[in-house]
């Protein structure tokens, strides 16, 4: 069982990436091994792959589902922009684990928001310990792009306390029909990754 400190943990990403699916499962997680757990959410344009967000918190009894600024113990990014842009929420010193893919989102059209050059080198320069994770050479060895999520839930659970054999039940139980066994090995690569 964990110790008894909030864990806060922030999801990012563009829509339909998995970032909803990938904190459901993360709280769920939490919830079986009997962690108080609280959720929010903000995805109105995922479906045009707009910016989605998830904040998760977990510990012994949590009042509020927002992750305060500067409090993040992991970002977890789905895009590089977007780890990029949510860097304020971390802590000192937090995680920051992210899939390499550079998805440039809609708003770039508008000209209100640029795609940074160099994402990777503007990251590893502002935290020198990120993990970017190849999600692609992964999902292209199991034969399935959308596994990204999984992966990604793999790698973070080596930086938090949640039993993997729990992980593997959820993951089978919430992943899409017929691919629970799959999204388990997907886990398991992702877990492998130190």
């Amino acid at each position: 069982m964990p110790n008894d400190k909030t864990t806060n943990i922030l999801i990012v990403g563009v829509g339909g990436q998995g970032v909803i699916l990938a904190s459901e499962m993360l709280s769920e997680v939490a919830r079986v091994m009997g962690l108080d757990v609280k959720k929010s959410e903000v995805h109105g344009m995922s479906q045009r792959g707009g910016v989605v967000t998830s904040h998760v918190r977990f510990g012994k009894k949590i009042y509020s589902p927002l992750i305060p600024e500067g409090d993040a113990d992991v970002i977890l990014a789905f895009e590089l922009a977007e780890a990029l842009r949510w860097l304020y929420f971390l802590k000192p010193d937090g995680t920051v684990i992210v899939n390499k893919q550079k998805l440039a989102p809609p708003i770039t059209t508008t000209g209100n928001f640029t795609y940074p050059e160099d994402p990777e080198g503007k990251l590893l320069e502002k935290v020198p310990g990120s993990k970017i994770v190849d999600t692609f050479s992964i999902t292209k060895k199991l034969g399935n792009p959308r596994l990204v999520n999984t992966i990604l839930l793999g790698v973070l659970s080596n930086a938090i306390e949640l039993e993997e054999d729990k992980w593997l039940d959820v993951i089978e139980a919430r992943a899409p029909k017929g691919t629970g066994e799959l999204n388990k090995k997907a886990f398991l690569e992702g877990r492998a990754i130190k």
